[in-house]
């Protein structure tokens, strides 16, 4: 008979042997002093910077954002009450769902309890229902939409990261009177890389095929109204399915997708992952409809942003420390071995206050370990400097190569 505990152990120890294995940070994030936070490490309090959230513009800790939420804990009670089909459609979720639709200029919007959720069971739903339907997803996909094309049991083929030539060649290898999807995301998260959505859209034109567009990591930092890289490009109007997050640039937790009505009404109708699960608490959609409609207007945070991003850039150019040149808000710190990784990581918590999560393997491909930051509107310069000058002598420290970008 098996030992099931002796199995789990060999195969952490494994994982940590790799510098792969992965120790969460316990955190507690402070009101109104983001990025700072404490962290608990048993009886020991230690105050930390954090440089690697995905609350890209701190509206987690905005005033609105928080009397929103507080407001509509003292109008709602703490939870939905049950699934949306079950007494937990509040009036907060409709006007959360017509902000949205509003938001990337779509007919209806249809809230999810996160972006993974919205992505798996979107995906899953069309792919399964279509008639033969074929789908067409991008190398570089996040896990949730390759789990729910993988679970729609829908033929798939994969192009090349970013690569037109390549999703036009296996589009015309396909019978064109079959329904089709192409699948890709606008920011990716891990090289900070954008795609060609314009060019997508037109091979989506000329072969007949439906486009569903991941905006998770640019929804509320790009676009005049925060709406994306779509909204910055003008091509909302051009995509069949937008779809989004509420727990990164909005602060607060949740996914969605936006379409036309009947596209939308149809996943409220088939989609398992929205109908058999608990509603997002309305005091969450409360929060996340004041953090939609403040970035609406308010340029403020995103051009902080873009400043802030820039200057990171720019001072890890001086020091000679190689990162992906992108044009996002994401700068991935290339350091192309795991333990190392781990060990500056651990070594900025521990030793300097700092807090930057390494990612390893399966997250990124073997030699490509890095640090990815994510600077805020909210760090000041001495929060820059302070990192800076740390991840330098580390870098030293690892005798990591300096003087040069990587690609």
């Amino acid at each position: 008979m098996i030992d099931y505990d002796e199995f789990f152990d060999t195969a952490l120890s494994r994982l940590k042997e790799e510098g792969n294995y992965r120790v969460f940070a316990e955190l507690e994030r402070q009101r109104g002093h983001f990025p700072s936070a404490r962290r608990y490490v048993g009886d020991r309090v230690q105050d930390v910077t954090v440089w690697c959230s995905n609350d890209y513009l701190g509206m987690g800790q905005h005033p609105k954002v928080l009397a929103a939420m507080q407001d509509a804990v003292e109008t709602y009670g703490a939870g939905a009450g049950g699934t949306r089909n079950i007494s937990g459609t509040t009036h907060a979720h409709v006007l959360l769902e017509q902000e949205l639709a509003d938001l990337h200029g779509k007919e209806a919007a249809l809230l999810f309890t996160s972006g993974y959720v919205s992505n798996w069971a979107t995906l899953t739903t069309l792919a399964s229902r279509l008639p033969n339907a074929v789908v067409f997803s991008d190398a570089g996909n996040h896990a949730s939409m390759i789990e729910g094309i993988r679970h729609s049991g829908a033929e798939k083929h994969i192009f090349k990261h970013n690569d037109v030539a390549d999703l036009r060649a296996k589009l015309q290898a396909v019978d064109p009177s079959r329904p089709k999807i192409i699948a890709f995301e606008s920011v990716y998260s891990m090289d900070g890389d954008i795609a060609p959505i314009a060019a997508f859209c037109d091979l989506a034109d000329e072969f007949g095929a439906m486009t569903y567009l991941d905006e998770v990591h640019a929804v509320g930092l790009y676009g005049p109204r925060g709406g994306g890289i779509a909204e910055r490009d003008g091509l909302m109007d051009r995509l069949t399915i937008i779809e989004g997050t509420l727990g990164k640039a909005y602060g607060t937790v949740g996914g969605y997708i936006t379409g036309s009505a009947a596209l939308v009404d149809f996943i409220r109708s088939f989609a398992s992952g929205f109908i058999f699960t608990t509603a997002l608490p309305p005091a969450i959609a409360a929060a996340a409809q004041a953090s939609i409609q403040h970035l609406k207007t308010s340029e403020v945070e995103r051009a902080r942003h873009r400043q802030m991003v820039a200057k990171v850039r720019r001072r890890l150019d001086a020091m000679g420390i190689p990162h992906l040149k992108n044009h996002s808000h994401i700068v991935p710190v290339m350091v192309g071995d795991p333990k190392k990784c781990k060990m500056i990581s651990d070594r900025l918590l521990e030793d300097n206050g700092i807090y930057v999560q390494p990612i390893n393997y399966p997250t990124v491909a073997k030699g490509t370990e890095r640090l990815r930051l994510t600077p805020s509107p909210l760090h000041s310069d001495a929060d820059l400097d302070h990192l800076i000058d740390s991840l330098s002598a580390l870098w030293s420290h690892c005798a990591l190569a300096r003087g040069f970008n990587a690609a």
